[in-house]
């Protein structure tokens, strides 16, 4: 069985930094893309960013780039999302989903197979 387990969120004022964590088990996440989303209250769930199987291909969300990293370490099963210059809108829950067939692209849509159960974010003063 995949279980992808979320860490990392919490509360920080605006212009903190936060690192999300993504552990996967019962899938080894080698050759596979990761994606990560976010959702609020009200709002549509959104692609933040995501990474291919080889890690060559990397997107963003316009409204993340240069503010977010997405990083893996395939030897600890392990998908990354550096936060920085974090802003209330910011706020939301953050999910990471792994697609079950291995591909070196990668996509911000939400066709992924597998979902973590996700971890709060949020940016207050």
């Amino acid at each position: 069985q995949v279980r992808l387990v979320e860490s990392g969120g919490e509360l920080v004022q605006p212009g903190g930094s936060l690192r999300l964590s993504c552990e996967a088990s019962g899938l080894n996440l080698n050759y596979h893309a990761i994606g990560w989303f976010r959702q609020s209250p009200g709002k549509w769930r959104e692609g933040v960013s995501c990474i291919g199987g080889s890690g060559q291909v990397i997107k963003y969300a316009e409204f993340v780039v240069g503010r977010f990293i997405i990083s893996r370490d395939d030897s600890k099963n392990t998908v990354f999302l550096e936060m920085n210059s974090l802003k209330p809108e910011d706020t939301a829950n953050y999910y990471c989903a792994v697609e079950e067939v291995s591909s070196d692209t990668c996509g911000l849509d939400d066709e992924y197979d597998y979902w973590g159960q996700g971890t709060q974010v949020t940016i207050s003063s």
